[in-house]
């Protein structure tokens, strides 16, 4: 056996320009070919101490997978598929990077794709994902495309919401209740002694975290004698330049308002900015809030008031949920995770 992996180690030097094959790895690592198809198809399918030896020689070797044979080999593909909203949030940025590890640590790749607040897109993305032959798919949101879930029972894909739970909701879901979380931050602003209120939802349409999020704030002001007119209530997109707009238009009304409810952090954002501009004090004046807790939230001046959204422990879980059904291991198909309330700077009780 040694004369053979001497003879072998000649040839790879004499061919030190050619690319290594399956079989250098497995001469390099001392065992068979089949045993390193068996390990690249599934790093667990063969023992710890002989996996150490085919990745060490992989390493050195600088072997580098076909992805296509093994996956004519093994019939898996080993590649997830998630559908995001937009690539321009850093939210789901923070959950995304948290489910491609994990995915990562299992020997998968992960295919990324956008719907641009869009059902149709997001079928169409889907379909392209699965005829590239994804093995499970992370969906964001509660609102698809009717044929989405015909097209995934078909082909028997695994997949989940994130990003939203709703009580009784009738599909794999890991997230969080928007409608509840929305309800604790207003409810927070009003227990501060505020009365004026007007909101900076986002978009609505076919966008069910931000209804959820302005129906949780508008319910929780009912509940309190409070209502907002349409005047009040200002759509607009993820971006500051609509939101300062926005905000600009809110506080020419009478009275004006001395709480703001925003539908995430970079309105949140927006509205600072154009406070600050308007010379308004913000919170003596004026109180703030956003949603989601992205990282400048912390770092700006005033530091944002805001609801944690828990993007990591979702993509990471979400990972674990996909993975655990390709395995045809149990798991439990609803888990609701908690948005918690960051209480900083852009928050006060009301002053008159």
């Amino acid at each position: 056996m040694e004369k053979e992996r001497q003879a072998s180690r000649k040839r790879l030097q004499k061919r030190a320009g050619d690319t290594p094959t399956a079989e250098d790895v497995a001469v390099a690592a001392g065992v068979s070919t089949a045993t390193v198809s068996r390990y690249l198809a599934n790093p667990t399918s063969v023992s710890e101490k002989r996996g150490t030896l085919i990745r060490m020689a992989i390493e050195s070797l600088g072997y580098i997978p076909h992805g296509a044979a093994q996956a004519l080999a093994s019939q898996r593909s080993r590649t997830i598929g998630v559908i995001v909203p937009t690539l321009d949030n850093a939210i789901f940025a923070e959950g995304i990077q948290a489910f491609q590890w994990r995915l990562q640590e299992k020997g998968y790749t992960l295919f990324i794709a956008s719907s641009d607040y869009s059902v149709d897109e997001e079928l169409a993305q889907a379909e392209r994902l699965v005829s590239r032959g994804v093995e499970g798919l992370m969906l964001v949101g509660a609102e698809h495309h009717p044929s989405l879930f015909e097209l995934l029972e078909k082909k028997q894909i695994p997949y989940l919401y994130t990003w939203s739970f709703k009580p009784g909701i009738d599909h794999p879901c890991i997230g969080f209740d928007n409608y509840r979380a929305s309800a604790k931050l207003t409810q927070f602003l009003i227990d501060l002694g505020h009365k004026q209120f007007a909101a900076i939802p986002g978009i609505t349409r076919l966008n069910d975290r931000t209804k959820d999020r302005l129906a949780g704030c508008l319910d929780t002001l009912e509940k309190q004698g409070i209502s907002l007119t349409a005047d009040r209530i200002i759509e607009c997109r993820y971006d500051l330049a609509e939101s300062r707009q926005a905000l600009r238009k809110l506080m020419k009304a009478e009275p004006k308002p001395t709480a703001i409810v925003c539908g995430n952090d970079i309105i949140a954002m927006g509205a600072l900015l154009e406070a600050q501009a308007l010379g308004i004090r913000v919170p003596e004046d004026l109180s703030i809030v956003g949603f989601d807790d992205v990282a400048m939230a912390s770092h700006i001046h005033p530091a944002l008031t805001t609801m944690q959204v828990p993007s990591r422990e979702m993509g990471t879980k979400a990972a674990d949920y996909l993975l655990s059904r390709l395995n045809e291991d149990p798991v439990a198909d609803h888990l609701e995770l908690e948005a918690k309330l960051v209480v900083r700077e852009t928050t006060a009780a009301i002053s008159h």
